[in-house]
């Protein structure tokens, strides 16, 4: 069951762009260890080499002892080397089951054997605790089981060396808990994992041992109970990262840029009320399933809703679609970043001017104008870009996610809803984004933060809403902002 790697002089380039630097160090069978370091860094790229996704360039990987070259996922799989990706490997149109089967399908007298292959997905999906049909079209699901769709895909493959890339984006802290439970009995039985994530909470808690890379490099090792999470977090970023969040500061006493009354979309979100004043970050708290993104995307038109009033600076408004909102003032960050946030192949300058191009087009587009964007966005953002002509595909996901805000901030909103805006991202760009959302609440903006981290809600937010089951079950003041009492309000058992 055991699988010893090592990783000796790994180096990667694409084109003349050289991503990582003679990576060197070993995985051990039976540790869990956490992968550490700012996007870009490397993490993602190596684990790649590792699950046959990707071919090194130089040095020389080796798995028990033996030199390795996979030429793909499927040769590494059936060395036992399987991979959990961030971004979602699922096909949309085809079941549970098929997906789960996807490549391997099981065959009896030369017939697919649908029965045999939804028995062991059922299987698959009773251990990650996701209690659905195995006939289920993925199309059909919500991210979080999506999520736990992938992990279930990956445990079916029995693997001996496991890596997860941010597995618990999208779950919920019950769904988070199973799967660290999960960790610890494969950790039991020999599997090596290697547990890439932000959160350094979950690897304080989930690992034995902590790597750091930067910038194409491999930093250090050490065993996690020697680091406190701020140590990991300047490893991460070599320097001394202090105030995390910005000051909060006070918001006028104004009427709301936007007030909602009553606002329901079907099946989500049930009269739903709230206020969001100039300079306020206001929060929306709930567990996965609460109807918080559903209600947003109800407003903006991209779901039916019914009944309910929506005033935007006063004026009474109805949204038929996002490009409508925008023009009068309202813009949104959806959750999904590269489903529905950007367009990965194209370049960064389409990206960012898509949603204001009567302002760079008259009538013909003004490629000047675009740049000059681009290089203000770049520049206000902290966007880190080797080529500024390259895809949005080529970014890291922290400068994906800021390269997508500033996106909805080009038409120059009056309020803007951020879905998620730090899902995925590393500790540094997460600080520059809070100090982004600050500095458009002090220009006079009215900002919404809908978040599944707790610690962010409490460290941004004037107030929180938390929702459970399509209900505004309370409105928190900054004063009263606990995890306790979140918990509490988005459980039910305040």
């Amino acid at each position: 069951m055991s699988l010893h790697v090592r990783f000796n002089g790994i180096v990667k380039d694409f084109g003349p762009v050289r991503v990582l630097h003679g990576v060197s160090f070993d995985l051990e069978p039976g540790h869990v260890y956490g992968l550490l370091g700012e996007n870009g860094a490397g993490k993602s790229t190596l684990m790649k080499i590792l699950s046959g996704y990707e071919q090194a360039s130089g040095g020389e990987l080796a798995v028990a002892s033996s030199p390795c070259r996979f030429k793909d996922s499927r040769e590494a799989e059936a060395a036992g080397i399987v991979l959990i990706h961030q971004e979602f490997n699922l096909a949309e149109d085809l079941t549970v089951a098929q997906n789960v089967f996807l490549g391997r399908e099981l065959h009896t007298l030369g017939w697919l054997d649908d029965t045999a292959m939804r028995a062991a997905t059922r299987e698959a999906l009773a251990e990650v605790g996701l209690h659905i049909a195995a006939d289920t079209p993925v199309r059909d699901l919500i991210v979080a089981e999506k999520q736990l769709v992938e992990i279930a895909k990956a445990l079916s493959r029995h693997a001996r060396l496991l890596v997860m890339d941010e597995p618990t984006a999208t779950l919920t802290p019950s769904e988070t808990e199973r799967l660290f439970g999960l960790i610890r009995r494969l950790r039991e039985q020999g599997t090596t994992i290697v547990y890439i994530s932000h959160k350094l909470d979950e690897v304080e808690r989930i690992t034995d041992e902590v790597l750091v890379m930067r910038d194409g490099r491999f930093v250090t090792r050490a065993p996690t109970s020697t680091l406190t999470r701020q140590q990991m977090a300047n490893l991460m970023v070599g320097r001394e990262l202090v105030d995390m969040f910005p000051p909060r500061e006070p918001v006028a006493d104004a009427p709301p840029l936007l007030r909602v009354r009553g606002l329901s979309v079907p099946g989500w979100a049930h009269d739903v009320a709230f206020d969001v004043r100039p300079g306020e970050v206001l929060g929306f708290a709930g567990l996965v399933g609460a109807g918080r993104t559903e209600l947003f995307e109800g407003l903006l038109g991209l779901r039916p809703r019914s009944g309910g009033e929506v005033e935007l600076a006063g004026r009474p408004v109805r949204f038929d679609n996002p490009r409508q909102a925008a023009s009068m003032g309202l813009t949104y960050l959806s959750e999904d970043r590269k489903g529905k946030g950007l367009h990965l192949r194209l370049s960064l300058s389409d990206n960012l001017t898509l949603m204001d191009l009567d302002r760079h087009a008259r009538p013909w587009l003004d490629l000047a104008s675009e740049r000059r964007a681009l290089d203000q966005a770049i520049a206000g953002h902290g966007i880190r870009t080797r080529d500024p002509e390259a895809p949005a595909s080529s970014l890291s996901g922290g400068n994906q996610q800021k390269l997508a805000i500033a996106k909805v901030l080009q038409p120059d909103p009056r309020v803007v809803v951020l879905d998620e805006p730090t899902r995925g991202v590393d500790v540094g760009a997460k600080r520059d984004i809070y100090f982004l959302i600050q500095r458009l609440a002090a220009e006079g903006r009215g900002v919404v933060v809908v978040s599944s981290e707790l610690i962010e809600l409490i460290g941004l937010c004037h107030r929180v809403v938390v929702m459970r089951g399509g209900r505004v079950s309370a409105t928190l003041d900054a004063d009263h902002l606990t995890e306790e009492e979140l918990i509490a309000h988005a459980t039910g058992t305040h």
